[in-house]
C-alpha cells in the first residue's frame, strides 16, 4: 500500500544519512525550527529529524509515518537520545487534520515530497493543521543527475527524473495558501524550501 503513495522511493540507510548531514540539529535550526513551537514532523520515517526537532521544542512535537517499523525505531532513537515528543502516529499523512488535536506552528517534511502523486493535496493538507503565519518546510534533492549525487561511492537519492527545483515546489504549494519565504541550501545535495501559511481573512471578518 505505501508504494502507492511513495512510488520508487525508500528509507535511506541511516550510516549515509548521518554522512550527508552528522549534525541534523544544526539542518533543524537553518530551517527556522525553535523553542516554544508546536512542530510536525511529517512521514518522519526512523526518527532523524525528530530526535533533534523533539529537543528544540521540548517535546512539543508530534512524528507522523505510515510505516509502523520506522515509527518504531523512531521510538528507539528518542529513548536512546533522551528525547520525547507529544505523540508518535502511525497513519496516512493524508489525514493529518484528523490527526491533531488543534494547529501546530511547523510542519517538515523531508525527502518524501518528490514522491506523493498529489503534491497539491498534500499542501493543502498541511495548510489545514497550520497557524496563520506558520511554516511548512519541504527538504528535497537538488535537481541534479542522481549519477551526481554520491555518498559513501554510491549514487544515492531518488531518480532524476523524480527531483524538483525550489521553483517546481514553490508552484505546487503556493496555490495551497502559502507565500516561499526563502530557500535554505543544506550542502552536499539539498535544499529546504521554507514556505509561510497565508493568513486568509474569513466572510464576515473583514473591518
Amino acid at each position: 500500500m505505501m508504494d502507492e503513495f511513495f512510488p520508487a522511493t525508500a528509507m535511506p540507510d541511516r550510516d549515509w544519512w548521518a554522512n550527508l548531514w552528522p549534525n541534523p540539529e544544526n539542518v533543524v535550526r537553518c530551517l527556522g525550527v525553535e523553542p516554544g513551537m508546536v512542530v510536525v514532523d511529517l512521514c518522519c520515517g526512523d526518527g532523524y529529524f525528530t530526535v533533534p526537532l523533539a529537543r528544540i521544542v521540548a517535546g512539543r512535537a508530534y512524528g507522523v509515518d505510515i510505516d509502523p517499523a520506522m515509527l518504531e525505531q523512531a521510538r528507539i532513537e528518542l529513548d536512546r537520545a533522551g528525547a520525547f515528543v507529544r505523540e508518535l502516529i502511525c497513519a496516512d499523512a493524508r489525514e493529518l487534520p484528523d490527526l491533531l488535536p488543534g494547529t501546530v506552528d511547523y510542519v517538515l517534511i523531508a525527502n518524501t515530497f518528490h514522491g506523493i502523486p498529489d503534491k497539491a493535496a498534500m499542501a493543502r493538507t498541511v495548510a489545514a493543521v497550520l497557524e496563520p503565519g506558520g511554516r511548512f518546510a519541504i527538504v528535497n534533492w537538488h535537481r541534479l543527475p542522481r549519477e551526481h549525487t554520491v555518498v559513501l561511492g554510491k549514487p544515492r537519492g531518488p531518480k532524476t527524473e523524480m527531483r524538483m527545483s525550489p521553483e517546481d515546489v514553490r508552484l505546487v504549494v503556493e496555490p495551497a495558501g502559502f507565500t516561499l519565504e526563502r530557500v535554505v541550501e543544506l550542502p552536499p545535495y539539498h535544499y529546504g524550501a521554507v514556505f509561510r501559511a497565508i493568513e486568509v481573512i474569513k466572510k464576515g471578518d473583514e473591518l
